[in-house]
């Protein structure tokens, strides 16, 4: 189809072929379209070049999203690694890490923090993800091990974890904000890297993933505390779960709510009470 010939296309056509379709146009076709003298035609024109900009953007952010890995693919290195870790907040259940390695050039509509994205979302970008990566790494940190060691370094153990099930190894690793001990590669830490790095971002996507459908069958192991839903963060509906079943295996000891219904914390008590009523009264009377 020519681009003079678009006019002679009833509306419905169109409609189905370049917006429902979305085949390409022809040479000329957009400015035929905004030049229709049919409303209708001209209202499929404005969508196809609203979806135009929209793709051109998306571009223009994916690049931005490679300005780590793309010097580094440059140098010849095609193993870039990138690693993320999800589950730092939550009172119950492990700490997840994923290491991943896309391909050189690799481009992900949609990839981006995964804090920022949908579950929806996230779903959807999970299979593409590990579809265009070399290779991806899962590490996890046990419950006893947060509680033993303290959340923060259970989240660098998660994460070198899961760089070493990377096979192959990175040449080159990019970390979220840290540097992992142990490890022969290169690192680089980049702050808010999830948002920065599309290999660091895919990670914490697959990570998330991972942990939302691990909690979610956790639920069916210990009932009643709602953790397919609110996967282990301290929501009211897990706060009042926790003070009316108290705390199952799955709960951080070395967290205060949960050390607090446990008896590990005792209550705190004023530092300065008030003196009771009869030693108020004995008082004024002398």
């Amino acid at each position: 189809m020519r681009a003079e010939d678009l006019r002679r296309t009833p509306v419905p056509e169109l409609q189905r072929l370049y917006v429902e379709e979305r085949r390409d146009l022809p040479s000329g076709g957009l400015t035929a379209l905004r030049e229709d003298p049919r409303a209708g035609a001209r209202a499929v024109g404005a969508r196809i070049a609203k979806r135009n900009s929209k793709a051109q953007a998306e571009g223009r952010r994916l690049t931005r999203l490679c300005a780590f890995e793309q010097p580094l693919w440059d140098q010849g290195l095609t193993l870039v690694g990138g690693c993320d870790e999800v589950g730092m907040a939550p009172l119950a259940g492990p700490v997840i890490a994923a290491a991943v390695i896309l391909r050189p050039g690799a481009r992900i509509q949609g990839v981006n923090d995964s804090k920022q994205l949908t579950p929806e979302e996230r779903d959807a970008l999970e299979p593409q993800i590990r579809a265009l990566a070399v290779a991806v790494g899962i590490g996890r940190a046990e419950v006893h091990e947060i509680d033993t060691i303290n959340i923060y370094h259970a989240g660098l153990l998660a994460l070198r974890r899961a760089v070493l099930a990377l096979d192959p190894q990175p040449q080159h690793l990019l970390v979220d904000a840290r540097r992992l001990v142990g490890l022969s590669m290169p690192q680089q830490p980049i702050i808010k890297g999830d948002a920065k790095s599309i290999t660091i971002g895919a990670a914490s996507i697959v990570a998330k993933v991972h942990r939302d459908r691990l909690m979610a069958l956790l639920d069916c192991e210990h009932p009643g505390y709602g953790f397919a839903a609110h996967k282990g963060y301290p929501t009211p509906e897990h706060l009042d779960a926790l003070e009316r079943l108290g705390a199952c295996p799955l709960h951080r000891r070395s967290f205060a709510p949960v050390a607090k219904k446990l008896g590990l914390i005792p209550e705190q008590q004023e530092l300065f009470p008030a003196p009771p009523e009869t030693s108020k009264r004995a008082q004024q009377a002398r």
